[in-house]
């Protein structure tokens, strides 16, 4: 197992100044693979989008300093972390976690360096936008992942998903490729 270091956006509001000093510690410390996940998350309740945007930036701040990778975490925020990735001018490249975004948002991240997960969300049938971006893209453009706990393939909808479900999205990523 490698570790990835970051503070998740979904806690923004719990996160304080002083835990990016301490990010910056451990990643000089411990030497992780990457810096995540990061990102931004306008999905939940009332996000504070200017704290998130803050720690977003500190983090790639940082993920820069040390030339790792970052674990995006984007929901409801594509076009905003794109736009933060090319202001800064990110080049270190990563992953987009869970992609659930446009054709066109995936072409802006694989243009920067960053691949886009896939995960069960793709074994769904009724997932036909993400179906069909996976049968676009090259092979090379895509992670599989599991983010277990959550997003189980299909075939364990409503259950607590596991990292053992892995080859069932990648027969169903397989099956769309057409391979």
């Amino acid at each position: 197992l490698y570790p990835a270091l970051g503070l998740h956006p979904i806690y923004a509001d719990r996160h304080r100044d002083e835990e990016i000093t301490a990010l910056r510690r451990l990643v000089a410390e411990e030497r992780p693979v990457a810096i995540g996940e990061i990102g931004l998350d306008f999905y939940i309740g009332e996000p504070d989008r200017g704290r998130q945007q803050w720690l977003f930036e500190q983090q790639l701040q940082i993920a820069a300093e040390f030339k790792l990778p970052v674990l995006l975490h984007v929901r409801k925020a594509h076009d905003q972390v794109l736009a933060t990735l090319k202001k800064m001018k990110f080049s270190h490249g990563g992953i987009a976690h869970a992609f659930s975004g446009s054709r066109q948002q995936a072409q802006h991240y694989l243009d920067l360096g960053v691949k886009l997960g896939f995960g069960g969300m793709v074994t769904y049938e009724r997932s036909r936008k993400l179906r069909t971006l996976a049968a676009e893209l090259p092979l090379e453009a895509m992670v599989l992942e599991t983010d277990a706990p959550d997003m189980p393939p299909a075939s364990h909808q409503y259950q607590r998903n596991s990292p053992e479900y892995l080859p069932e999205t990648a027969a169903a990523l397989a099956s769309i490729k057409g391979r």
